[in-house]
């Protein structure tokens, strides 16, 4: 688990960092190189090309990396859009990806067909990547009309690529899609400049026929600030009339918390000498209320009268799949609790509050007894059902503030917050009531114990190592009252200043400092 959330986290960075890099070329062609380079360098594919659709229907293999083999094996092959299509119809949809596997290749277009594939020793054979397995995304622009075809091919691992390879790949098709459509305009109104010479016309029919979202916007006098020309593409995104943009300034349609950061990047823009700000990311304020994440890109045009020029895509489906990426790497799959890097967040601020003096809070370490038996015994599902039935107790147990949180295995970890004595060791007794009642699961009765820990975390707590050390320590002597006199005796850990003995309610010891440091 702890590589797969490694795993996840690197791969939200990567996304983070491709998505940038992208969007930083300055032709077409570069734009197509840029995104061959960041699949291969950031999904875990070896080879990947881009199939670009030329305006009279024909797909061309333009931009390919990872492999020279491929590349003098495909780039400049040209297929009638028609015939990529009818290809395409044979595939699996895979979310927005065409998954063709070996089963169905045909040798009626051009491909490559690598000699071996790298990584597959030791996979199983039904989740092997075969020489001949295909994989496509569609590159789309903001309007969805087909931009390109990127294809991929060599899983780093040797495998069919799994349901998160698939989502950052589609979220980079996504990207991708809408980074060839703005080097499309960029290269739509560099021919109109060269071949008309109403160059006002030009940019009328490249602005007003964009796919992103344009505004022209004011940047002297009192029309600082102020948008002056909108395209039908930020009216639709915006839900307003281009007559009523037009009255407004770029600061009324922001989420108020991103007045001042855009400001901000507004005047680093008219101070950076012509060098764009590119792919700002920025929350905007529908007519209809509804809040959407942009990702603007601001030119200045120099006067008099000078003026800027203002790019917007919408950005929202992408901060939601990065919102549930994240949440995805910091909860336990099984369980949907806490994990361990969760739990760092609050447990830190629970011992801050302790040093200056705001509350004591409790941290309790809880690891089940006889749940090996139980595995050993009806197999991983049923320990499975146990674990998930034992969170869910733990949950109903807590209040709302409290953190509920599965370290891994069989230990769980209670997080409560401004608990006195008396509280905790209810607390400790009603986890333990709790978690011994029998979980029913097919037909049988499953009975587990839990052995409790706990460490108050008081002023004296250095920081969040030194109370999961003593908390666990306190669990592993409450296992050997169990082992030697066979009774659910419950010991709390508590780091103290001077390491001094206090009495407990209901007879229940309390670990010293010195105990806590030499008991294990």
């Amino acid at each position: 688990m702890e590589r797969d959330r490694d795993t996840a986290m690197a791969a939200i960075r990567s996304v983070y960092r491709i998505t940038g890099r992208i969007n930083t070329g300055t032709t077409l062609a570069e734009t197509l190189q840029l995104i061959v380079d960041a699949v291969v360098d950031g999904t875990g594919f070896g080879v990947a090309v881009v199939n670009y659709l030329h305006p009279e229907g024909v797909y061309e293999a333009v931009a390919l990396a990872g492999s020279e083999d491929a590349r003098e094996s495909l780039l400049g092959a040209r297929y009638p859009a028609a015939e990529f299509d009818g290809y395409l119809e044979r595939a699996e949809e895979w979310g927005q990806l065409r998954y063709l596997p070996h089963a169905r290749f045909s040798e009626d277009m051009q491909s490559w067909v690598p000699d071996e594939v790298p990584g597959v020793e030791g996979v199983p054979e039904d989740e092997r990547w075969h020489p001949l397995d295909a994989l496509f995304a569609p590159l789309r622009a903001p309007s969805g009309a087909i931009v390109g075809i990127l294809s991929v091919d060599l899983p780093a691992d040797g495998r069919r690529p799994g349901p998160f390879q698939r989502e950052l790949l589609e979220m980079l098709a996504g990207q991708a899609g809408i980074a060839i459509d703005n080097a499309n305009l960029v290269e739509a109104l560099r021919r109109e400049r060269q071949h008309l010479t109403a160059s006002e016309e030009a940019f009328r029919l490249a602005f007003d026929g964009a796919g992103s979202g344009m505004c022209m916007v004011g940047i002297e006098g009192d029309d600082n600030g102020r948008l002056t020309r909108v395209n039908p593409a930020l009216c639709e995104l915006l839900g307003r009339d281009g007559a009523d943009l037009v009255r407004l300034r770029v600061s009324e349609l922001l989420h108020p918390a991103d007045v001042d950061r855009a400001r901000l990047a507004f005047a680093a823009a008219l101070t950076s000498k012509g060098t764009p700000v590119r792919d700002y990311e920025v929350r905007c304020v529908r007519a209809d209320g509804e809040t959407i994440w942009v990702s603007a890109t601001l030119s200045i045009v120099a006067g008099p009268p000078g003026f800027g020029i203002l790019q917007v895509h919408d950005i929202t489906g992408r901060k939601a799949t990065e919102a549930d990426l994240v949440r995805r790497a910091l909860r336990d799959p099984l369980t949907g609790l806490a994990n361990r890097d969760a739990l760092a967040a609050p447990l830190a601020a629970a011992i801050r509050r302790a040093q200056a003096g705001l509350g004591v809070s409790a941290l309790l370490f809880c690891d089940l007894d006889d749940f090996k038996a139980v595995n050993d015994t009806l197999g991983h599902d049923a320990g499975d059902a146990v674990l998930v039935a034992v969170a869910q107790r733990l949950t109903a147990l807590v209040r709302p503030g409290d953190t509920v949180a599965r370290l891994g295995g069989d230990e769980f970890v209670v997080l409560a917050e401004n608990l006195g004595d008396l509280a905790r060791t209810a607390l400790a007794e009603r986890v333990e009531r709790a978690v011994c009642t029998p979980v029913m699961h097919d037909g049988h009765v499953l009975r587990v114990r839990v052995s409790v820990g706990v460490a108050v975390i008081d002023d004296t707590v250095a920081d969040a190592g030194a109370a999961l050390r003593i908390a666990d320590k306190a669990m592993y002597q409450v296992k050997g009252h169990r082992r030697d006199e066979r009774t659910t005796a419950q010991v709390t850990g508590r780091v103290t200043a001077h390491g001094e003995r206090s009495g407990a309610p209901g007879g229940i010891p309390l670990l010293r400092l010195a105990e806590a440091e030499t008991a294990q």
